[in-house]
């Protein structure tokens, strides 16, 4: 039965509901502490992504300040680097860490990165699958209509497949922010593992993404496969 799948539910999601819950608390944990550390230098993170671009020959590239908590990211489609209040205007470590790491972004695009192309590429049918998928094996179960339900899985694995893609473009992004705030003078090396351990806690993030969403589709199998046991 459905509801009899509620423990099983449990089994696969609860550890990697707590494991985002925690990342999520690492992650801002991080930011509050070492957004209240000034680095020696006083950039902020706008001049820090600004600086990091114009090294890599990006001076084309946009930087902007958009509204939300953390709301940092790279649009490739304008080629425009947006940054959240908390981050354009601090001269903070934390504002310098993720000012780089999205940086690393905009070299990813510029470099043509593979695994950020792909990414881009699973945007369209991630969008589908992650809320229709779910729906699909849903009434694909209740109607004992196995191909339906097998469907619906498919459909949520693009979700799963794309938080397993998306963990070494943000990896590669973080390995490109930190290489450059340790080399460019920006960040003093006495500095770094306070950045450090805001990139890394943003990182657990993506981890934790990845794990839930093939939690959620391993619920899903082996929901539909007890029940033809049955």
């Amino acid at each position: 039965m459905f509801l009899g799948g509620y423990g099983l539910y449990l089994l696969f999601s609860l550890p990697a509901l707590l494991l985002g819950l925690w990342a999520q608390f690492k992650v801002k944990s991080a930011f509050n502490q070492y957004s209240r550390v000034r680095s020696f230098t006083g950039l902020t993170g706008a001049e820090v992504a600004r600086r990091m671009l114009n090294s890599n020959g990006l001076n084309n590239v946009q930087v902007e300040e958009v509204g939300g908590m953390l709301s940092d990211h790279y649009d490739p489609t304008s080629r425009t680097l947006r940054l959240s209040r908390e981050v354009f205007h601090s001269n903070s470590l934390a504002a310098a860490g993720v000012a780089a790491h999205e940086s690393g972004h905009a070299v990813q695009h510029a470099e043509g990165y593979t695994a950020l192309k792909f990414r881009t590429a699973m945007v369209p049918s991630v969008q589908i699958g992650s809320w229709l998928g779910p729906i699909i094996f849903i009434v694909g179960y209740f109607f004992s209509s196995e191909s339906l339900s097998w469907a619906g899985i498919l459909l949520f694995a693009a979700t799963a497949l794309f938080a397993l893609v998306t963990l070494p473009v943000e990896l590669d992004a973080t390995r490109r922010a930190k290489g450059w705030l340790a080399t460019s003078g920006v960040i003093y090396n006495s500095e770094m593992d306070g950045v450090s351990k805001v990139l890394d806690a943003a990182a657990l993030t993506y981890v934790a993404a990845a794990i839930q969403a093939i939690s959620t589709v391993l619920y899903y199998v082996f929901l539909l496969m007890g029940r033809n046991r049955d």
